[in-house]
């Protein structure tokens, strides 16, 4: 596994059909990615009759019904997410899913689901919580909508339950995230607050909010993604098409290597170029042995293969042990 772990979102953007799924699943593996995740839910168990759209959604379905109705087109059945998962192993990438009831908490497991990716809607859901942990597998936890208090009653929660290995994930729930609400700084007062691995979920327009939170250190980043950002669905005009996924990819995998180990150290390709752009002592005029070096015949000239200028104040004062030309660089 890569030191981040990026996760292409497919959430609901399969638009309920299976075979866009697998379009999805191809698509991710060119990309580079190390899982894609969907979403899984029964309609009826999680949303009542009369709950309403969020005005995204309703935007980008360009119809106003409740979100049961919305829903109930996006649902998958328990052997289309078998296949999916098969799929999956088959083209060597991670399948993940949220899921949103404890029906689904119940199914992924029995599925042999190895993460559990947590919704930023279910984070104050104790018997969800509670169910989760008793499986005492890996968590990443989304934390959208939430303050601090919010996600230390979840942690407290899922830690009380038996689990430990839990990745943080901070986020923004608007479709998308205007840029004066990602608040990427976040991620690092929830990694300080909690002691925990931070990531970043993100719901913004481009690739430059998740290169970013790659360069402060998140561990995870999640990324919705469509087959086209022109389809009618909920989240696609939040997502980011293929090309676009892979750009990001490309660009967190290069901020990893740029990171580096953090010490400061002259490269090796950097020891050519000292050699060329560093200076060094040089005669500024004709100097005989046994003349005394001062600051009106020495200059400091390329290249860097002499006398150091950092001994400078040891050279001034000293002895000439032979002739130097002007412009040759001296010696000791």
């Amino acid at each position: 596994m890569n030191s981040i772990f990026i996760i292409a979102e497919a959430g609901v953007n399969h638009n309920g059909d299976i075979n866009i799924a697998k379009k999805m699943i191809d698509n991710a593996v060119l990309c580079g990615v190390d899982a894609i995740k969907f979403q899984t839910f029964n309609a009826n168990n999680l949303v009542t009759k009369d709950a309403k759209q969020a005005k995204y959604q309703i935007n980008n379905l360009k119809e106003e019904t409740s979100q049961l109705e919305m829903l109930k087109k996006l649902e998958l059945s328990h052997d289309q997410y078998k296949d999916l998962k098969k799929y999956c192993e088959e083209k060597n990438i991670i399948f993940l899913s949220s899921p949103f009831d404890l029906e689904s908490i119940e199914f992924l497991d029995s599925i042999e689901m190895k993460i559990f990716k947590i919704p930023s809607s279910e984070i104050d859901n104790v018997p969800y919580l509670r169910k989760i942990a008793m499986l005492k597998k890996k968590v990443i936890l989304s934390s959208g909508m939430s303050n601090l208090s919010d996600i230390e009653f979840a942690l407290d929660t899922l830690r009380t339950g038996g689990t430990e290995d839990i990745v943080v994930l901070h986020c923004n729930t608007d479709y998308p995230t205007k840029m004066e609400d990602v608040n990427l700084k976040a991620m690092e007062t929830i990694r300080k607050a909690f002691k925990t691995p931070v990531g970043y979920s993100d719901h913004t327009s481009g690739i430059e909010v998740a290169i970013a939170a790659a360069a402060l250190g998140a561990t995870v980043i999640e990324k919705h993604f469509t087959l086209d950002r022109n389809m009618i669905g909920p989240d696609h005009k939040a997502s980011l098409e293929p090309f676009e996924l892979r750009n990001m990819v490309i660009a967190i995998r290069n901020i990893e290597i740029a990171l580096g180990n953090g010490i400061k150290h002259q490269t090796l390709s950097e020891k050519v170029n000292s050699i060329v752009g560093r200076k060094s002592l040089v005669a500024k005029v004709h100097i005989k042995a046994n003349e005394v070096f001062t600051e009106k015949n020495l200059c400091i000239k390329r290249p860097g293969t002499g006398v150091s200028p950092k001994n400078w104040d040891y050279v001034i004062g000293k002895k000439a042990k032979r002739d130097f030309q002007k412009d040759e660089l001296i010696d000791l």
